[in-house]
């Protein structure tokens, strides 16, 4: 790379900073160290300028991964990070290759032999799922667990008005789906099942078991999943499910502040012609060399109005190329890994908050990255406190208070685990959890509420 560029050593590139601003030392750093740990101490260092913590056990669908420095290069590249919709979509060979790549990965990990090139986001995609459910069995009932995602609920009841259609919800059993409450509400015309895997709890659902019920009624069956988990858990086409979707944060995509991000739609082949967004093909030309195609648009700009089962317009292919960077720097081997990692770290986590005084686990179900724990000792809201002078209010460990979305687990939070999650750092929380449900709080604090709120910290 040296000789390419036409200079002798690593030292030329930096030739034009003065010597006194260099480091004139290598960095202070341990030999044997992965990409992300390099990251992640630099982090730890750079943190040290306004004395904060970079850990979050934040997640309720958008989590902390760390995403290699490989993904950003490309996806920076002018030929991909300037186009807007390909007009001129054969011209285009290097995006529909990357559509039809990233189509080729999603429909591999779910178990579903078709994908589209990306949606908006998850919840739309629960909403597509819907139409094309209704659309396929003509029927308007739909019934979704208490452990899908808020957001896709409350985005399924304010579509199921302008559908027509009538939605219900059905509770939770010890952090699982309700079998018995799920079999009594899918009716002779229940257009779909709406299950989660893992559910919003973190629990992992028995999803073939649960569609038993959902298939005997001539429904569909419709799981979001959480990408990440696909690596240790059944995907869902294995499960029975007609159609799979989720949030695609996880898959290369920072959480910059909440987006933008993509969602994902895998099916079944007969549903191909009725899928949102569009689907990249490949083909020969007239050579006999290989290319891509648009082979399916929904949209009406490209069929007829009548026909048309989307509006989908950019499918925010760049943030699908980042999932598509993403996994193949992980590979089949890393990505297994990486599910291994969370499933073992959390079930540790999970062991860990189990027996702390003053907690309580809201459920018993396993987990890959994700549990429910409830606070015994006082209201949550109680464990909340303002600012220390001096100290920022952000400083903290933050956690998703599961009061927000279940008034029936108001006392109840949501801690989540990544790669990026340390056996120190989740010591640290659980000890700063105990001594907050005993009054006595530490030089840390653990975010609990919106910021700026009454009760903002604890």
């Amino acid at each position: 790379m040296l000789a390419r560029i036409g200079v002798d050593s690593i030292d030329d590139l930096f030739a034009q900073i003065p010597e006194e601003v260099r480091l004139g030392r290598p960095l202070d750093l341990a030999d044997g160290l992965s990409e992300s740990e390099v990251f992640d101490r630099l982090d730890t260092m750079a943190m040290q300028n306004f004395g904060g913590s970079g850990t979050t056990f934040l997640g309720a669908g958008m989590y902390d991964h760390y995403v290699p420095a490989i993904v950003e290069a490309i996806i920076s590249r002018s030929e991909f990070l300037t186009p807007y919709t390909p007009y001129q979509p054969e011209v285009s060979q290097g995006g529909l290759q990357v559509m039809f790549e990233f189509q080729t990965a999603m429909s591999e990990i779910t178990g579903l032999p078709v994908s589209n090139a990306g949606l908006y986001e998850g919840p739309s995609a629960a909403a597509s799922a819907a139409y094309l459910a209704m659309g396929q069995t003509k029927r308007t009932g739909l019934v979704a667990s208490r452990g899908l995602h808020p957001h896709s609920r409350e985005t399924l009841a304010t579509h199921a008005v302008g559908f027509g259609a009538t939605l219900t919800e059905v509770g939770l059993d010890g952090g699982l789906t309700s079998g018995e409450e799920l079999e009594a509400a899918i009716t002779e015309d229940t257009a779909a099942v709406f299950l989660q895997n893992p559910n919003f709890l973190g629990a992992v659902e028995d999803i073939a078991a649960l569609g038993e019920a959902v298939k005997a009624r001539g429904a569909l069956l419709i799981v979001q999943v959480d990408p990440m988990t696909l690596g240790i858990l059944r995907p869902p086409g294995e499960c029975g499910a007609d159609i799979a979707f989720g949030e695609g944060q996880p898959l290369g995509n920072r959480l910059d502040f909440g987006g933008p991000s993509f969602g994902f739609f895998c099916a079944k082949e007969e549903y191909i012609r009725k899928m949102p967004g569009r689907i990249a093909g490949e083909t020969e030309d007239v050579d006999g060399r290989r290319g891509f195609v648009l082979a399916l648009q929904t949209r009406e700009q490209h069929i007829r109005r009548e026909k048309a089962t989307s509006n989908i317009c950019t499918a925010q292919a760049l943030n699908a190329l980042a999932a598509m960077v993403h996994l193949a720097w992980l590979g089949k081997r890393g990505f297994g890994e990486l599910g291994e990692l969370m499933a073992r770290r959390a079930a540790w986590a999970k062991d860990l908050f189990g027996g702390l005084d003053g907690f309580d686990l809201v459920h018993d179900a396993p987990v890959v990255r994700e549990f429910a724990v409830k606070s015994t000792a006082k209201p949550l809201k109680e464990l909340n406190y303002g600012p220390t002078p001096g100290i920022d209010p952000m400083l903290p460990f933050p956690v998703y208070p599961l009061g927000r979305d279940y008034p029936e687990y108001e006392d109840c939070f949501l801690i989540a685990i990544t790669e990026r999650t340390s056996a120190d750092e989740i010591g640290q929380m659980a000890d700063d959890m105990e001594q907050c449900a005993k009054g006595a709080f530490s030089t840390s604090a653990i975010y609990v509420g919106d910021p700026g709120g009454e009760h903002s910290h604890a």
